[in-house]
């Protein structure tokens, strides 16, 4: 250690700093805190030395054993610049310069600093002369230089986080890298399934969208010259009481009387409309997975179940739905259809089991309640008699249609009740209306005198 270290360290060691700068809540061993050792009688592991560099620093609430945090930090450095700031005084030279010119230390006064604290650039006073109080004049070429250079240590000691716990930390992180690489690879590979899963799931909505708009074409294709004629003929050619189909399933039978009906302006027969419902039926039995499974009721079971005293006899259409009749049970249906007929107009009520529902489809516009409450009876009576269940319907709602297709005229509410049913069990939603209704009746028409529905 070189003279002028040895002359700083026992310099510092005199220093006259003020002794009302600690604020810690320890007891008060010395007059100031640059004391080496504390006095007689003090707890041992205080008896240390304290090197004069940590002196200065607690002296101003720095280092280690102030444990500060970091905000008071602005606080503590402003009290030691305005220390420093007192022990100078500017004086301007003659070349247009300026130099600093120190003040001395009262001896008296424990709030001065010797100009030996500072050690900043060189001093062309002796130690003795220090020591005792003179004054010391230090040139700066660039004040801008000193104050850089003061920010820069400031910094390098306050701001720049040094230590073995961060290598400790650099280390760790090192050590996990593996880790993160292999969850980044886990990660592309769950966005890559989730981005195919997205794509399969778009394609199949493009594949029903297709499927929807093939099968809407379908419903509106043009009967060929062939199919016309045919038409023709069955309504407006030969005997009315001439026999012209027989659909032995049902055991019904259309004449051309009865055909008459699909006419333009014609009501619609219940011959027409339930064996229009056989062939809806057969047409989901050929192609399963193309049609939802549904059950068609003819026009004479509402008729039949609303004939009891009380407007209710479920024991009068118990035996249609048993299990060895059609071979399912209607709990486990999608659709339950149910032509209404109210003495001169048709609509048509659904049990949509599948959306939880009830629906009531009237062309003109109504809705009838009771209609609705009686089926919701029956379906509770029927669960529990055919498959011993009880079923809670309390949260069905009764669901009205937006855009129903509506009639506009007196005579195509038989017309309208049959597509309603045709549209709902292909899953299509009602895309028709009146304009349609003429090439519907010939198509319908078509259909029966080929005994297939299409």
């Amino acid at each position: 250690m070189g003279p002028l270290a040895e002359t700083r360290k026992r310099l510092l060691s005199d220093l006259p700093l003020p002794a009302d700068v600690s604020t810690s809540k320890k007891p008060k061993l010395q007059s100031h805190p640059f004391a080496a050792d504390p006095p007689l009688g003090g707890p041992p592991h205080l008896r240390r030395p304290v090197h004069a560099p940590q002196r200065i620093l607690r002296a101003f609430g720095f280092g280690s054993s102030r444990k500060r945090p970091f905000i008071e930090f602005p606080k503590q450095l402003s009290r030691m610049g305005n220390l420093v700031s007192s022990l100078f005084k500017e004086k301007k030279r003659e070349n247009g310069g300026f130099e600093f010119e120190g003040r001395s230390a009262p001896a008296e006064d424990p709030g001065y600093w010797n100009t030996g604290l500072l050690g900043l650039g060189r001093s062309d006073l002796s130690a003795a002369g220090r020591r005792e109080g003179k004054v010391l004049v230090r040139k700066v070429a660039d004040a801008k230089t000193v104050v850089q250079s003061t920010a820069a240590v400031v910094k390098e000691t306050f701001w720049v986080p040094k230590g073995p716990a961060y290598k400790e930390l650099y280390e760790l992180a090192n050590r996990r890298d593996p880790k993160l690489s292999s969850l980044g690879i886990d990660q592309n590979l769950l966005e890559q399934k989730l981005s195919e899963l997205r794509a399969a799931r778009e394609a199949s909505a493009e594949k029903e969208k297709e499927k929807g708009k093939e099968e809407l074409r379908e419903l509106f294709v043009p009967l060929t010259d062939e199919e016309e004629e045919e038409v023709s003929h069955a309504l407006y050619v030969g005997s009315s009481d001439e026999l012209l189909v027989t659909h032995k399933a049902s055991n019904i039978e259309i004449t051309r009387r009865v055909i008459r009906c699909l006419d333009c302006g014609g009501w619609l027969n219940d011959e027409v409309i339930n064996l229009y419902l056989e062939l809806l039926k057969e047409r989901e039995r050929r192609e399963p997975n193309r049609f939802l499974k549904c059950h068609f009721f003819n026009t004479f079971f509402y008729k039949k179940l609303i004939s009891g005293m009380n407007g209710y006899d479920f024991n009068a259409v118990r035996r249609w739905t048993t299990k060895r009749k059609l071979g399912y049970g209607l709990i486990e249906c999608d659709k339950i259809f149910v032509p209404i007929h109210k003495d001169i107009h048709w609509c048509l009520a659904v049990i949509n089991i599948k959306d939880i529902t009830f629906q009531y489809l009237d062309s003109l516009g109504g809705v009838d309640t009771t209609v609705v409450e009686v089926l919701a009876r029956y379906f509770i009576d029927e669960v529990k008699d055919k498959n011993d269940k009880q079923i809670d319907i309390s949260s069905w709602k009764l669901q009205t249609v937006n855009n129903l297709p509506m009639q506009k005229n007196g005579f195509d509410c038989g017309m309208f009740m049959l597509k309603y049913t045709d549209f709902y069990s292909r899953g299509l939603d009602l895309q028709f209306s009146q304009e349609h209704m003429g090439y519907f009746r010939k198509r319908t028409a078509k259909e029966i005198l080929r005994l297939r529905a299409e």
